[in-house]
């Protein structure tokens, strides 16, 4: 529970409700509390971080001027709203978040009504208000949308999708969206937006008429003197910034503004509410805000395990075996070293994916096209046509967003481009939006496609090398952490297509093992003494090990950390289908739904595809598998 002395408004707080009974000369010391216990509550649970941190004011603002749940607002990139979930009834609670049973990592409308869309992926804000603010027009309900998208996010193409339909609309809906303007994604905020906004707020020129006027003046803005100033400032802003933009697409302009004043934006916000038609507010906001260290490490601090706040993060101890991100990383560099027409792509994931390295080894081949993962699809296709070997570093989830691209003017085309696809299958504490599971289904029905899945470490670095030679489009999967802990190794050896690894020979059963399945299924069939299969291919699978196993056992049973439905395990099945073979196949995969949050662990526990999972199915299906060799008897 909340310490009451320490938080003694923040304690009196469980819904915005209560946040409204407070003067508004308290609510900078409120914003004060609810800083200092986000800073308490991540440092007890760990969680995403500087970003919520950057909005606590204007989260503070829009609560107590708006009657949300009624009011409704829409976050963009999720991260951003733990003050949010603090104020809105989870303030004793938010300890929990990302743990099994705990609270989202994200808004989620199941958990609250006040999380009013369901968000993970960043720049779907503004479709999403539009949508909502349309739908209540029609229904003749008044009550108010806002938006509010930042931390990057608009430098999506979605978002001026949204932009220029909203603008164009003949019946003008009500709708205020709110720029928070902080200069970051996870790393850096990219591209021409950025910079455009950046020249306009980091004016020599304005800033110094800004402070000199200050000193001559003072800064209280009820004096005939500052409001003259005032009104002068907007104008000559005008100059710096880039409000002919926004507006010329339909939306009134109002800003920049500083998101840490707290009074400026509850008046403004208040001047706005009573507006009616498209609104855009652009908020300038500092990710990390309030907490030193944060402010100073904005990408260490954007998203952190447990710590004590009065210390910091903990130093980094002795190197722990890498990780599969680590591991493409490492390869990226050493193929970059060996081919000299590769170029590396991301959409805004330079840390996550592991181009920290390449990007300073080699920044003329690296592209960070922010969040845009169809354009970096296609980049890489252009790039392609004219004889590179683009890699683009995406995980799983995000290239659901660009399938059309990876389909269109990839694989139609037949291009040498190589999908080094991280945070495949179970993910874990980020929850359904974040969940890598159904890329083998998608990516295994597109022709011309090589998709691979690695049991190792070293495997995934052969796979990749084995990609980036493949004459045509190639994905490697692989999950989020460690693996085996295989050595990798540092050379660029490939392996042989559509081969697989015969791991264990056994009988009766084989266990086809895809990806990093193989290491529990490799203990489960030694343990029953049953055949065991890393089968690494997932397109093309090994058609002659298939049949000649076919031959020798009575039964297959498939495993992978995808989707059952159309998954690896399928085109083992079609493949005895075409051969006209009739034989029992066991398909263990994930579940026909979206998995909630919790530990990679408890999740492949929760599907049945550890180690314990998997032998216990295989027992229930065929009870005396550790019988005779005589034919093996199924149940149910």
């Amino acid at each position: 529970m909340i310490d009451s002395a320490r938080y003694p408004r923040l304690s009196r707080i469980q819904t915005p409700h209560d946040l409204r009974t407070f003067d508004e000369a308290e609510l900078p010391a409120v914003a004060g509390e609810l800083r200092d216990y986000l800073i308490e509550s991540v440092g007890k649970s760990g969680g995403h971080f500087a970003a919520g941190l950057g909005v606590i004011e204007l989260t503070t603002a829009l609560h107590y001027l708006y009657d949300t749940p009624v009011d409704q607002l829409v976050w963009d990139v999720g991260h951003q709203t733990y003050p949010h979930k603090i104020l809105t009834g989870r303030r004793d609670s938010i300890h929990t978040v990302k743990q099994k049973d705990g609270v989202a990592p994200f808004p989620k409308r199941e958990e609250s009504e006040y999380d009013t869309f369901g968000v993970g992926h960043s720049s779907t804000s503004i479709s999403a208000a539009l949508g909502m603010a349309i739908a209540r027009q029609r229904q003749g309900d008044g009550r108010k949308m806002v938006a509010v998208i930042g931390d990057g996010a608009m430098t999506a193409g979605m978002a001026f999708e949204a932009l220029a339909h909203a603008g164009g609309m003949d019946e003008e809906p009500d709708l205020l969206v709110i720029l928070n303007d902080n200069n970051m994604s996870i790393s850096e905020a990219v591209g021409g937006l950025t910079k455009m906004l950046g020249r306009a707020t980091a004016s020599r020129t304005l800033n110094a008429l800004r402070e000199g006027g200050k000193k001559i003046l003072g800064d209280k803005r009820s004096s005939p003197p500052a409001r003259f100033v005032k009104r002068w400032e907007e104008q000559w802003k005008g100059m710096f910034v880039p409000s002919t933009a926004f507006e010329q697409m339909g939306f009134h302009y109002t800003g920049p503004i500083d998101g840490h004043d707290l009074p400026l934006l509850l008046s403004t916000l208040k001047t706005l509410k009573g507006k009616k038609g498209l609104h855009l507010l652009h908020v300038m906001t500092t990710k990390g805000k309030g907490y030193e260290p944060a402010e100073g490490d904005q990408i260490g601090y954007h998203a952190v395990g447990p710590f004590d706040p009065s210390k910091g993060l903990p130093a980094k101890g002795a190197p722990k075996k890498p990780t599969y991100t680590d591991v493409f990383g490492d390869w990226l560099c050493d193929a970059a070293a060996a081919e000299p027409q590769l170029m590396g792509i991301t959409p805004a994931m330079r840390e996550g994916s592991g181009l920290v390295r390449f990007s300073k080894e080699y920044p003329e081949r690296y592209f960070d096209v922010a969040i845009a993962e169809q354009h970096a699809v296609t980049l890489a296709a252009g790039m392609a046509t004219q004889g590179a070997k683009p890699v683009v570093a995406i995980y799983s989830t995000f290239l659901q967003r660009a399938y059309d691209q990876l389909v269109h003017d990839v694989a139609i085309q037949d291009l040498d481009v190589l999908f080094a696809i991280d945070r495949a299958g179970v993910v874990g504490p980020d929850g359904a939006t974040h969940a890598g599971n159904l890329d083998l289904s998608f990516l295994r029905c597109v022709p011309n496609m090589l998709v691979m899945a690695p049991a190792d470490e070293a495997e995934c670095r052969q796979m990749l090398s084995t990609g980036l030679r493949y004459s045509g489009p190639a994905a490697v999967r692989y999950p989020r952490g460690t693996g085996p802990g295989v050595a990798a190794g540092n050379d660029l050896s490939t392996l042989e297509i559509g081969k697989a690894q015969l791991r264990v020979q056994g009988h009766r059963i084989a266990l086809l093992a895809f990806g990093a399945t193989v290491a529990a299924a490799e203990q489960v069939g030694r343990e029953l003494g049953l055949s065991v299969v890393n089968m690494r291919f997932v397109k093309p699978l090994d058609k002659a090990l298939l049949l000649e196993l076919a031959r020798s056992h009575d039964a297959f049973v498939t495993i992978e950390d995808n989707v059952v439905a159309g998954g690896a395990g399928s085109g083992v099945a079609e493949l005895l289908g075409a051969e006209a073979i009739v034989m029992p196949v066991l398909h263990l995969g994930l579940p026909d739904s979206f998995q909630h949050h919790a530990s990679r662990e408890d999740l492949l526990a929760e599907a049945g595809i550890d180690a314990s999972g998997i032998r216990a199915a295989i027992l229930k299906r065929w009870p005396d598998v550790h019988g005779s060799n005589a034919p093996l008897s199924a149940t149910g």
